[in-house]
């Protein structure tokens, strides 16, 4: 399974289109929340997603921009991506695929390789276990800390 990184005005219809299929109102707030995660570049969490929406909507709880994440990430439409208690999210691609996170300044990319589909399932049958989710991660030094830190060691 090749990932890619749908555009955001399909994620956000997609997106969209699930939470109404489920019955969920379309309020400004989660619009807005649901334009934000389908647009990110990056994976940001839901601090960063609070500090984003709450300019246009100053009464905004984090209990809603919370309840929607996990909303989403119920509905199989969001990753979240666990980062030393700071979860982040990935609108972009639901499906599993891997991520490449610095262990210096947090930056999180998605690998650009398939997944071995044939191992979840050994995974299962040897486990008994029924997998539901799967999340791989891969932590290392992004080029940009890995140049400070070898600037530092040089000197």
């Amino acid at each position: 399974m090749k990932t890619s990184i749908n555009h955001p005005d399909v994620r956000f219809d997609e997106l969209i289109t699930g939470l109404k299929n489920k019955g969920y109102r379309m309020t400004p707030q989660r619009l807005e929340l649901v334009r934000i995660i389908t647009a990110s570049i990056g994976h940001p969490s839901a601090a960063q997603i609070y500090e984003t929406i709450k300019h246009q909507f100053p009464t905004i709880s984090q209990a809603t921009v919370y309840n929607t994440l996990a909303l989403l990430k119920e509905m199989n439409q969001i990753l979240e991506i666990d980062l030393h208690g700071d979860s982040h999210y990935d609108g972009n691609c639901p499906e599993p695929h891997p991520h490449i996170i610095c262990t210096e300044c947090n930056q999180i990319v998605d690998g650009d390789f398939d997944l071995d589909i044939e191992m979840i399932k050994r995974l299962e049958e040897t486990s008994g276990f029924q997998i539901t989710r799967s999340q791989l991660a891969f932590y290392g030094l992004c080029p940009n800390c890995r140049s400070k830190k070898s600037g530092y060691l040089d000197q």
